[in-house]
């Protein structure tokens, strides 16, 4: 694969309604979320399909599952999840464990997809790390699901955990992860930024005592926050808040999908 170990390469939103995510998602974002590609398989899964005149790379940001009755009846909620590359699944699962993370779902080949295992780490925070399969006459494909700029992609990975030393030096190990560079945030601490081989691809912030629980939030680049905004409404999603201004001098925002998935959005105000 054309991407370095310990990438996010893909992003799945687990929701209980996946037509209305798709309606939700379309407005808000500007993806296409198309009709179920894999039937054959006894479940509801569609691509997230980037429409904004890209398509470099896989053209994707990631995927929609559809929980059924009996994942929900053992507890599944909808969320947004991120997958990290790496070359061992299993050996990685074995590492984590080790190391007092948990395994949600068991390491998992999908053929035509790749080797997968949905993990948390030691803090509880939950993630999916994977080995692609790629395509047979593209064997270096790259993923592009990630970028630091581009609307209708993932733009930011941000971990907010108990204890943010731990993670760092977590993350730090088992992904190739560096952390340089801190944003003071008063008694929440430092936002601790990450890189990946010298990007910045999110950052590591402890939690405070009004949020409910360890995790990651992934901001999906738009084009316009304000007008974002206003189709989160419209669409029946709950933001926290207002748009605010970040060190770059775009806008960020939190908000609940219909379905309770929680996501972050940044872009600019034009």
């Amino acid at each position: 694969m054309g991407n370095p170990v310990g990438s996010f390469i893909w992003y799945e939103l687990m929701t209980s309604d996946s037509d209305a995510a798709a309606a939700f998602y379309g407005s808000v974002v500007g993806w296409k979320i198309g009709a179920n590609v894999m039937p054959q398989a006894g479940m509801d899964y569609r691509m997230i399909e980037r429409v904004d005149g890209g398509g470099a790379g896989c053209g994707y940001t990631g995927g929609v599952f559809a929980l059924d009755d009996e994942m929900i009846g053992q507890g599944a909620k909808p969320a947004w999840m991120g997958y990290v590359y790496v070359p061992d699944v299993d050996a990685k699962v074995a590492e984590i464990m080790a190391e007092g993370g948990s395994t949600h779902v068991p390491a998992t080949t999908m053929e035509g997809v790749g080797r997968f295992a949905l993990v948390a780490d030691p803090q509880g925070a939950a993630f999916y790390v994977m080995t692609p399969e790629p395509p047979a006459d593209d064997p270096d494909a790259t993923s592009d699901v990630f970028s630091v700029d581009k609307p209708q992609t993932m733009r930011w990975n941000e971990l907010v955990t108990p204890d943010d030393d731990a993670a760092v030096a977590f993350y730090t190990k088992h992904f190739g992860w560096t952390q340089q560079g801190a944003m003071p945030m008063g008694p929440l601490g430092d936002y601790r930024f990450i890189q990946l081989e010298g990007v910045q691809i999110g950052a590591i912030m402890k939690q405070a005592d009004f949020m409910p629980v360890p995790g990651w939030t992934y901001y999906i680049g738009v084009d316009d926050i304000d007008r974002a905004l206003a189709a989160v409404r419209e669409g029946g999603g709950r933001p926290m808040g207002e748009p605010q201004q970040i060190p770059t001098g775009e806008y960020t925002l939190h908000a609940f999908d219909p379905q309770g998935a929680y996501f972050g959005l940044v872009g600019p105000r034009p």
